[in-house]
């Protein structure tokens, strides 16, 4: 499967869209900044075995 997910930034409200990549497994976790306000969020994706993808965040700091 390839394709995105979006998570709302624990910051600053906005959708952020990012590519999946199943490589990295059906469940994933890591750190990322913002592109609009630049604060970290801790985002976690997880894939169904449907291919169904669902993404969320955190504030990390």
């Amino acid at each position: 499967m390839h394709g995105d997910a979006a998570y709302i930034c624990d910051a600053c409200g906005e959708e952020i869209v990012i590519p999946i990549d199943l490589s990295q497994g059906a469940h994933q976790e890591y750190v990322e900044d913002c592109p609009v306000c630049c604060r970290p969020n801790r985002i976690t994706l997880e894939v169904d075995e449907l291919g169904g993808a669902r993404a969320w965040a955190v504030g990390d700091g």
